[in-house]
């Protein structure tokens, strides 16, 4: 399925954003950490709201810590051209041909299915 930017809101894709406040206590380190997660690309986020804050789908955590295949994908997309926003759709879009039981990427991601995920990434150039 090649996917196509800008197709729907990111609210309605994703369902729970946190700020980085909630990210630093989730994963137990300061505003700062986060900043630098966010830095080296092992999360990534938009910002959000009125007034605008920086805000990560929840989605993108496995408990204590960032979700350990997102930050090849997120590099896969980027070098392809993909924006932030662009990601976060992209790895959220529905496409029911993905394995793993979910709906979208990230799903597949978490179900172990990193390679088919960025296999699918590379095809969007």
């Amino acid at each position: 399925m090649i996917w196509q930017a800008g197709a729907v809101e990111l609210d309605d894709l994703v369902g729970e954003w946190l700020t980085l406040p909630d990210l630093a206590a989730r994963l137990g380190t300061s505003p700062n950490g986060v900043r630098r997660l966010l830095q080296e690309r092992e999360l990534v986020g938009l910002p959000r709201g009125t007034p605008k804050v920086l805000s990560v789908p929840a989605a993108f955590l496995d408990g204590a810590a960032p979700l350990p295949a997102l930050k090849g994908t997120v590099t896969v997309l980027g070098d392809n051209g993909f924006s932030d926003a662009e990601i976060i759709e992209w790895l959220f879009t529905a496409d029911p041909t993905l394995p793993g039981g979910g709906t979208h990427a990230v799903d597949a991601m978490r179900a172990g299915f990193k390679t088919e995920v960025r296999r699918r990434a590379m095809e969007e150039m």
